[in-house]
């Protein structure tokens, strides 16, 4: 197969990428802008053969898109591409709904137009598989509650509602135009190359220097965790052989309070690196509970049964294995997150051609 991929250079896009590059004969389209949380370093140079081609294209930018599209013919499109960081959204909610719903929307026209030329054969086998969040759901009361793929939207950030906005498009795009859309729903992902911004990595290097773990509000808030690379098998699993026109929710299992996660890394780091910066007794004693952010949901948790029972995924990790593995990569890659946190990832950015053409890797 060649698969277009929007967001590649994402922290989940990159981990499909190496999924697919590491474990199939597939081709892969990387597309993406690379904004701040797009970072090419997060595909290592070994995975970069002729399997694998970068276009650096802003998916809002139809006539790029349609440049991409027929240049490269692909058989599926697996959209990863989405600003998706919670507090940013709070902040700036403008650019979520460009690129969330507008840069969608941009993707699904440029699909279907796509599709439709194809021949008997092609468009049969051709799939357009949105991923998505479970954040769309809102938040669950009950301690025993699980989202499934039939719980009603109920989103309450500006990400989370540009979110559930693109999933409406794509249902509506498979409803009315008939195009085979297949969307997924995930739970928290974690693991490698994960931007410093989000909970646990950024948890795992203020702990490193010595800076306080910052908790919103009693830190009771509860996800659903899961391992960056299941969910990337699963996407693959999904794309290769789910059906057209369902939902599937993905989930690990691993429900676990904000608090109980900051104290399993300082946990796990009092283990592996004793050694503290000057001035700290304990890793626990950084933490610090602030101000709750506006409409923060209170509980997330996934039933993933559909897709087990139907393609057979489940999640290889549990939270502490998982958890274990991610400290571990931080620790043993450090000029990845230094990068990261010096800017200096993004000269790849300025390095690409300002077309992107064809640009392999």
């Amino acid at each position: 197969m060649k698969i277009l991929i929007t967001g590649g250079a994402g922290f989940i896009g990159s981990a499909v990428i190496r999924h697919i590059l590491e474990n199939t004969g597939d081709t892969v389209i990387n597309v993406d802008y690379l904004t701040y949380a797009g970072n090419l370093e997060s595909i290592p140079d070994h995975l970069q053969g002729d399997r694998y081609i970068f276009e650096q294209v802003n998916i809002c930018d139809f006539p790029e898109v349609e440049r991409v599209f027929l240049a490269h013919q692909p058989d599926a499109v697996m959209h990863l591409a989405a600003e998706s960081h919670v507090d940013r959204s709070i902040d700036g909610p403008g650019e979520f709904i460009q690129t969330n719903i507008v840069g969608t929307y941009t993707l699904l026209e440029m699909a279907k137009r796509y599709w439709s030329s194809l021949g008997a054969e092609k468009k049969a086998e051709f799939r357009f598989h949105h991923i998505s969040t479970d954040e769309v759901y809102g938040d669950l009361e009950g301690t025993d509650d699980l989202f499934t793929e039939s719980t009603p939207y109920a989103p309450s950030s500006p990400y989370s509602a540009s979110k559930a906005g693109s999933d409406h498009l794509v249902r509506a795009w498979g409803r009315t135009y008939g195009l085979p859309v297949i969307v997924t729903n995930c739970s928290n992902n974690y693991g490698p190359y994960h931007f410093p911004e989000k909970l646990i990595p950024h948890m795992i290097l203020n702990a490193l220097s010595g800076k306080p773990l910052p908790v919103y509000g009693d830190g009771q808030q509860i996800r659903d965790w899961l391992y960056v690379e299941d969910h990337a098998r699963a996407l693959y699993e999904v794309v290769t052989r789910g059906d057209i026109g369902e939902t599937y929710n993905i989930g690990g299992h691993n429900e676990k309070t904000n608090l109980q996660v900051v104290h399993a890394i300082c946990d796990l780091l009092e283990e592996l690196v004793p050694e503290k910066p000057n001035g700290v007794s304990s890793y626990r004693g950084l933490v610090q509970f602030v101000k709750d952010r506006p409409g923060h949901d209170v509980r997330y948790a996934i039933d993933a049964s559909k897709i087990h029972k139907e393609l057979g995924w489940k999640p290889g990790e549990s939270f502490e294995s998982g958890i274990r593995k991610t400290v571990c990569w931080y620790l043993e890659n450090r000029h990845w997150w230094e990068r990261v946190l010096s800017g200096d990832y993004q000269l790849a950015r300025l390095g690409a051609n300002d077309s992107g053409r064809d640009r392999v890797m």
